[in-house]
């Protein structure tokens, strides 16, 4: 029997998978580094006409450079984070961009989310607190997503806290 079947799983009262946002995708990237290639290659032959031919390669490193940089941030947008809240367990699983998983879980009854909340800015970091461990959770989420997420959350913690209801 596999987990997804078993008969004891309680169904999820709150699930949700976190990803880092990319505002850059794969066509805007490829229209970018076109650009960058097609400008940097004339300005590296207008050099090398004016008897500055060391320049042609700088200008070609640097594209190498920005390439690199775009791909580790790529790179790095693989990781994410499940959160998932069952009436008798909360369960977060980060992921890593290298596929390196920490699982957390915790009586939901138990587990206290904290906000630290800036007065212009508004919500900065979310922690779940549970017996006297702490977790930072939602950090690649803009303030407005955080406040929204950590409101999402708090009603499925009360709605676990208050126990199962009959229909």
């Amino acid at each position: 029997m596999s987990p997804d079947n078993d008969p004891r799983r309680e169904p999820p009262i709150f699930s949700a998978t976190l990803t880092p946002h990319r505002s850059l995708g794969p066509t805007g990237f490829l229209l970018l580094m076109s650009c960058l290639g097609v400008a940097s290659f004339v300005t590296g032959v207008v050099f090398i006409l004016l008897g500055a031919w060391p320049v042609f390669g700088f200008l070609g490193l640097d594209v190498l450079l920005v390439y690199l940089a775009f791909r580790a941030n790529y790179r790095a947008a693989a990781a994410y984070e499940e959160v998932t809240v069952t009436p008798s367990e909360l369960m977060v699983r980060k992921v890593t961009p290298r596929g390196r998983v920490r699982e957390w879980t915790a009586n939901p009854v138990w587990v206290r989310l904290q906000q630290d909340i800036h007065e212009e800015f508004g919500v900065e970091r979310l922690f779940l607190i549970s017996r006297g461990q702490r977790l930072a959770i939602a950090g690649f989420l803009g303030p407005r997503e955080k406040q929204s997420f950590a409101r999402a959350l708090s009603e499925a913690l009360g709605e676990a806290r208050r126990g199962p209801t009959l229909n």
